[in-house]
């Protein structure tokens, strides 16, 4: 059930004009990092809202890094944990470890099943090597009535190759060789190593398939809501998608 907002709240509404506030935001990504995540943290957390009651609520955030999703979920009074498997992600605002995050892998929690209300992963299923695997251990921490918010970027999106696009259409190891020969260095996500192809078709049907989750929603997370209907439009989705966003409740 959705948490209703409060007086100082406005209610979530995924317009043409957030949609354009976002991406100018994504423009200040390297140069200002704090702004976008933060800008991107709090709409989360609105949107998430509307599909899950926070308030009190415990929800692991799955490869959160710095913590700027944390940040906002406790805002929105959860109880947070962050699991990541990559120590300097999770050092990168203060040098320190957070109390609240804990070292691990997104395909092997260390966490018990069905001990948490959300499961929340924002942009890190494309950095995996099995996409599937780690949306089933999502499922498997979430309590049933629980639900599982997780949103990545699709391939075939024009940010589907990260700092290597849009070259990533001429193919993901094309694009990293590319980028290291103008930059001197490995891109940090880097195909076959640290990012991998992962289509919305796939994952799609993994969620059609299993027995133990409700469909909530499907959404281009970042689009306006009219523009739902191109998930189900084979191959345009893959492109004006962008980034999909799966809601799913644990029966």
């Amino acid at each position: 059930m959705s948490a209703p907002a409060t007086a100082s709240e406005a209610p979530f509404r995924a317009t043409l004009r957030r949609s354009v506030a976002l991406f100018s935001a994504f423009r200040k990504e390297q140069t200002d990092p704090d702004h976008f995540y933060g800008t991107l943290a709090r709409d989360t957390v609105a949107q998430l809202r509307t599909y899950a009651d926070l308030d009190g609520a415990v929800v692991v955030d799955i490869g959160g890094g710095p913590g700027y999703f944390a940040d906002a979920l406790r805002a929105a009074g959860a109880r947070c944990v962050c699991v990541d498997a990559d120590t300097a992600e999770l050092r990168l605002r203060g040098g320190d470890l957070p109390d609240t995050a804990v070292l691990g892998s997104a395909l092997d929690m260390p966490m018990r099943t069905g001990s948490v209300d959300v499961c929340f992963s924002s942009n890190v299923l494309e950095h995996v090597p099995d996409p599937p695997r780690m949306a089933e251990e999502m499922v498997r921490v979430t309590r049933p009535g629980g639900t599982v918010y997780l949103s990545y970027t699709l391939w075939l999106s024009p940010w589907g190759g990260h700092e290597t696009s849009p070259w990533h259409y001429l193919g993901g190891r094309y694009a990293a060789e590319r980028f290291t020969r103008r930059t001197g260095r490995r891109p940090k996500n880097d195909f076959g190593r640290t990012m991998f192809a992962v289509s919305a078709a796939q994952m799609l049907a993994w969620a059609r398939s299993r027995d133990d989750v409700d469909v909530v929603d499907l959404l281009p997370r970042y689009l306006p809501r009219w523009l739902k209907p191109v998930i189900h439009v084979p191959l345009l989705r893959e492109i004006v998608t962008w980034n999909l966003l799966l809601v799913l409740r644990k029966r």
